[in-house]
């Protein structure tokens, strides 16, 4: 699962205009126009000579996570002695399925209990303990990084929670 269908399953789930995920990237430090939107959310035949669709690389993507935090949630003004902009955090991690479940969760404002509900509406387990360890900072000892399969379920379970 690439990034571009990550922000589709995201968008449709959380039910974001166009007009939206545009200020929601220049939140975030990304300049995207509307039309440029619809390039990336469009999807694309992959033997398709003429693919007029915009790969999201990790940055990118990063950026749109830390704008729907500051969409959602508001600007946080930064503490006396902190950094004004804090180092990205995807050139740490190399797995953004971790990063995704880490921002969503603080941009809707969930608790675990919210988190285990949605993965339990996606059909699936999981246990307060492997969501700890999924949430963890890269390098813990108890850090493990976070497969695709549940990056589709928490998408898929925030879909059905917000879009019924």
């Amino acid at each position: 699962m690439d990034n571009n269908d990550k922000l589709i399953r995201l968008r449709y789930a959380l039910e974001i205009k166009n007009k939206d995920m545009a200020e929601i990237f220049k939140l975030g430090g990304e300049e995207v126009t509307v039309p440029e939107v619809i390039r990336i959310l469009t999807k694309t035949d992959e033997e398709a000579e003429d693919n007029d669709q915009i790969k999201c690389n990790n940055s990118m993507f990063d950026a749109f996570l830390n704008g729907l935090i500051i969409f959602k949630r508001g600007k946080q003004e930064p503490k006396p002695g902190q950094p004004e902009t804090p180092e990205s955090s995807y050139k740490k991690s190399a797995n953004v399925n971790n990063l995704l479940l880490k921002k969503v969760k603080i941009a809707l404002a969930l608790t675990t209990e919210d988190m285990l509900d949605l993965f339990e509406k996606a059909g699936i387990t999981v246990t307060k303990g492997e969501l700890g360890a999924l949430l963890r900072k890269e390098g813990h000892k108890n850090y493990t990084e976070c497969g695709d399969k549940f990056a589709r379920n928490f998408l898929k379970g925030l879909a059905i929670k917000y879009r019924g």
